[in-house]
């Protein structure tokens, strides 16, 4: 086993260093006996200068490697926190492990030919999900009354829509339906034959819609929103690959 306590410091001519340019770290029994912070905190010292004196469990430190404080790195089987980081040396050693070169050379770390540990996993947000005001069972009804004339709503209306109109599956996979459908009575052609209620102009007389007429309230839209959200997107297939 090996001791607890390490003079890191004695491996390289750093007696002359001022004593805020040196702390102690402690460490727990178990990550001491991985090698891995005899092979960090060399590097780190060469590097910045820094004397660290590794100390174990119990006695006196000025910093504490553990499950408290900033992550720093990960493994084998936990995330590893720094604690304690209160003067510019510790502050250094934190930045110098978060930073680029200081994962990489945890990372690099090899024991029993396998590389135990590795970056803090950065937990990835969660997609926000949509909500509307609007309701979805109304939003259906809606859309199969009014927007059922030229579009493939659902299986339905499957037989009903116009070849040349996209359905709701296929608008669902464009990267801004979501705009597309609350503007749609701006967009050509709906704009010749809608109307939205405190929104929309009334049609001129003189200029009648091409078909019969389509007059919806924003609630109307809130609830086609809310509706069109609940279809799963087309699966399109893989772009065509050119020879």
């Amino acid at each position: 086993m090996k001791p607890a306590v390490l003079l890191l410091g004695l491996l390289w001519p750093l007696a002359g260093l001022a004593q805020d340019n040196s702390f102690r770290l402690s460490a727990p029994q178990e990550i001491v006996e991985t090698g891995l912070l005899n092979y960090l905190l060399p590097r780190f010292s060469l590097k910045h200068g820094i004397r660290v004196t590794l100390t174990g469990p119990g006695e006196d430190a000025d910093a504490t490697l553990g499950d408290t404080g900033t992550p720093v790195f990960a493994g084998p089987e936990a995330t590893w926190h720094l604690d304690g980081i209160d003067t510019p040396a510790e502050t250094e050693f934190s930045d110098w492990l978060l930073s680029e070169i200081g994962q990489n050379t945890v990372a690099s770390f090899q024991r029993d030919g396998a590389a135990p540990f590795g970056p803090v996993p950065v937990a990835r947000a969660k997609k926000a999900e949509l909500a509307y005001d609007g309701d979805p069972a109304e939003g259906e009804t809606i859309s199969l009354t009014h927007c059922g004339r030229c579009h493939v709503i659902n299986e339905r209306n499957r037989m009903k829509g116009m070849g040349s109109t996209p359905s709701f599956a296929v608008l669902r996979t464009l990267a801004e339906w979501e705009v597309k459908f609350a503007s749609f009575y701006a967009l050509n052609p709906h704009q010749s034959f809608t109307q939205v209620d405190e929104i929309t102009a009334p049609f001129d007389p003189m200029r009648p819609p091409p078909i019969a007429p389509m007059r919806i309230s924003v609630d109307d839209i809130e609830a086609i929103l809310a509706y069109v959200a609940t279809i799963p997107p087309a699966d399109l297939g893989a772009p065509i690959q050119s020879q």
